[in-house]
C-alpha cells in the first residue's frame, strides 16, 4: 500500500506543477509572482517531477506554439500529425531539446518573458541529476518489496518505476494526446480540442483542453456547472495568500 500512495503522491505533486507552474504561470501568466516564490517554485517542481523535470522556459514556447498552431502541421504535439502516442511524443522531446539548448530560437511572440532560471535548468537537466532520482526511485522500491517486504507490496509494483521515470512526459502525452481527440466541445474552436470529463479526474483540469483552447487566459479551466477543474480552488487559494496576483481580465 505504501508504494501506491507514494506513486499517488508523485503523480498528483508533478501533475499540479506542471498543471499551475509550467501551464498557467510560465506559459500563460494567468498570474504573477515575486522573484522569490518563482525560484520556490522552480525547485518544488524539480522536487516533484524528478528524473522528469521540465524546463520552464522550454515548456512555455512549445505550449505557446501550441496555441499559435493548434492541430495544424506546426503544431509541436498534435495527435492529427503523427502517426501515434509515441510518435507524438518522440516529436515533442526533439522540439524541446531543439529549445531548451537554444540549438533553435523561437520567435519573440513564444518567449517573451517566459521565466527562465538557466544555471538551475542547467543543473536538473544534468544526467547525472536524472540518473540520481531514478536510482532514488529504484531504491525505494527495493527496500519496500524486496528487502523489507513491507506489508502490501507486490513485485508488479516494478511495472509503475517507468512511469515515476517519464512523469512529467506522460502527463503532457495524456493531455495532448486525449483532449484533442477524445471527449466533447463546449466551443468552436477552429481546431480539435476536447474536453475529456471522465478522464480529468486524473489531470487536475488539463483535459478541459477545449474551454482552454477558447479562453487561455482564464485561470479556471472550467466553464459549464457540472464541470470542475480541481487546480483552481488551489490557484485562490493562494492568491488569497498573496503569494501569487490572479491578472485582472
Amino acid at each position: 500500500m505504501i508504494l501506491i500512495v507514494l506513486f499517488l503522491l508523485h503523480w498528483y505533486f508533478s501533475l499540479f506543477c506542471q498543471s499551475f507552474f509550467l501551464h498557467r504561470y510560465a506559459a500563460h501568466q494567468m498570474f504573477s509572482m515575486n522573484k522569490f516564490w518563482e525560484r520556490f517554485f522552480y525547485v518544488f517542481t524539480w522536487i516533484c517531477q524528478g528524473s522528469s523535470y521540465l524546463s520552464p522556459r522550454a515548456y512555455a514556447i512549445l505550449h505557446r506554439m501550441h496555441h499559435a498552431y493548434s492541430d495544424t502541421p506546426k503544431d509541436p504535439h498534435s495527435p492529427h500529425h503523427t502517426e501515434n502516442l509515441f510518435t507524438m511524443m518522440w516529436k515533442t522531446k526533439n522540439i524541446y531539446n531543439d529549445y531548451f539548448s537554444f540549438k533553435l530560437k523561437p520567435e519573440d511572440r513564444f518567449s517573451k518573458d517566459v521565466p527562465d532560471w538557466g544555471k538551475f535548468d542547467l543543473f536538473a537537466d544534468s544526467m547525472t541529476v536524472r540518473v540520481g532520482w531514478g536510482v532514488f526511485y529504484v531504491l525505494i522500491y527495493v527496500l519496500s518489496i524486496s528487502v523489507f517486504e513491507l506489508p502490501g507490496t507486490h513485485w508488479w509494483m516494478y511495472f509503475l518505476l517507468p512511469i515515476h521515470f517519464l512523469m512529467g512526459p506522460v502527463h503532457g502525452a495524456i493531455v495532448n494526446w486525449s483532449g484533442h481527440k477524445y471527449g466533447y466541445a463546449n466551443f468552436d474552436n477552429n481546431d480539435m480540442s476536447k474536453n475529456s470529463l471522465l478522464l480529468d479526474v486524473l489531470m487536475l483540469g488539463e483535459l478541459f483542453q477545449n474551454n482552454h483552447h477558447k479562453l487561455p487566459n482564464r485561470a479556471n479551466f472550467a466553464v459549464k456547472w457540472y464541470e470542475f477543474d480541481p487546480t483552481y480552488p488551489v490557484v485562490k487559494l493562494l492568491h488569497a495568500s498573496g503569494i501569487i496576483r490572479l491578472r485582472t481580465a
